[in-house]
């Protein structure tokens, strides 16, 4: 355990965008700037890539007076990108490393080449698991750096993290998003609206976007008698990969909320029903696209247009309009209940860094929801939505859907 406080700290964020990345990084400049202004600050500039490149930002005084400027936007000023350090072919391929280096190696020579004690990883369960390998490769090869990660995932998905940073904002924003798309159910007659939600393994953010949709809908004040109804703006199904689904027995029930109010609005998680489609596709001998980490490529594969299609046919629809809320919803500014988790984490980080201690912050699911820094080998992704949940069933209730059986989603 490294007792000495650290004189230059780094912050990098990676993989894809959520409402938490500007917050979480003017967060960590604010902490520091109030409780040791002398530590040094850079930001590595899109993620992995910029520490491989030694491509960075220096954090200037006129920076952390004006870090709380970030609160205000999405996305991440300092850039993004997907890159795996122990993907070394990629890495080499996209001109990050030459031929023969390790990216583990290339990346730990930069940090200490830059002069930083700590690093900062803000980003998802890959960003945090190349963290984590990077943590192991630091400490067997006697570097002794401190690795502090923060979880963001829209997905909500990280073992053992209770509330990921984002996830609150991305379901709210989501149903913001659909209280506008709603109202094409009035451009036909008999219109069906998928509302295809991010989520690859876990259908925890459709879940809770359907839920602060009607939330929204609670709201509002309605006129039946000119065909205003809650019923036509109201979700009439919510499909998630944790759930069996019978596409039968919901056509039968979707076809009778159709012929009542003349539409059918469905939210669907973009990893739903994809080990279907993935098996059509096989079947006829198409290739399924995949990423560097080898995850399938959901918008080559396309649940919702595929859920579309299935559904058009067996409920009669007229039109079908198939709408992603994705990346309106990811690259959105943190909301009131995000900001304050944020600063809780980031506040915990800045105290881990000045103690050396490793680490990805959350509240911990296996040790009665403490917030402390989670041990990097107990950190992985695909946590599934538990659809056993009171409120989820609540929902299931007054939509009037069949829950289904579980289904195993940890491939």
């Amino acid at each position: 355990m490294h007792m000495n406080k650290p004189k230059k700290v780094a912050i990098l964020t990676a993989g894809g965008l959520a409402p938490c990345l500007n917050s979480a990084i003017g967060s960590l400049i604010e902490r520091y700037s109030e409780i040791d202004p002398s530590i040094e600050i850079i930001c590595y500039r899109s993620g992995y890539k910029g520490l491989l490149l030694g491509d960075s930002y220096p954090v200037t005084v006129e920076v952390r007076q004006k870090a709380g400027l970030l609160q205000g936007f999405g996305g991440s000023v300092i850039g993004n990108s997907r890159v795996k350090l122990t993907n070394v072919k990629d890495c080499v391929k996209r001109g990050l490393v030459k031929e023969g280096e390790d990216p583990q190696k290339v990346a730990a020579d930069q940090l200490v080449k830059d002069g930083v004690d700590v690093l900062h990883t803000i980003g998802g369960d890959d960003t945090n698991t190349a963290a984590a390998d990077l943590a192991a490769f630091l400490a067997k090869n006697d570097y002794g750096l401190t690795v502090i990660g923060l979880p963001k995932t829209v997905d909500n998905d990280v073992f053992p993290i209770k509330q990921s940073l984002g996830a609150w904002t991305a379901a709210e924003q989501g149903a913001r998003y659909f209280m506008n798309v709603v109202a094409e159910n009035n451009a036909n007659p008999r219109m069906l609206i998928v509302h295809e939600v991010m989520g690859r393994n876990c259908g925890w953010l459709t879940a809770a976007t359907a839920q602060q949709y009607r939330t929204l809908l609670d709201r509002q004040q309605w006129l039946p008698e000119l065909g205003l109804s809650r019923a036509s703006y109201d979700v009439h199904a919510v499909f998630v990969p944790e759930m069996a689904i019978d596409l039968d027995a919901e056509a039968t029930r979707l076809r009778a909320v159709m012929d009542k109010v003349d539409c059918v609005n469905i939210f669907v998680s973009e990893g739903a029903g994809v080990d279907a489609i993935v098996a059509e596709m096989q079947a006829k001998g198409q290739e399924v696209p995949r990423d560097a980490f080898g995850h399938i490529k959901l918008d080559a594969v396309n649940p919702g247009k595929w859920f579309g299609e299935q559904f058009a046919q067996m409920i009669g629809a007229e039109k079908t309009l198939v709408q992603k809320s994705g990346y309106f919803a990811r690259a959105a500014a943190s909301n009131v209940d995000d900001m304050r988790l944020i600063k809780s984490c980031a506040d915990l980080a800045v105290e881990c860094a000045l103690r050396r201690e490793s680490g990805v912050i959350g509240h911990d699911e296996d040790q009665g929801n403490v917030l402390r820094a989670i041990e990097f080998p107990r950190i992985k992704g695909g946590k599934p939505f538990d659809i056993d949940t009171d409120w989820f069933e609540t929902l299931l209730n007054a939509i009037g859907q069949n829950k289904g059986g579980k289904v195993d989603v940890s491939h």
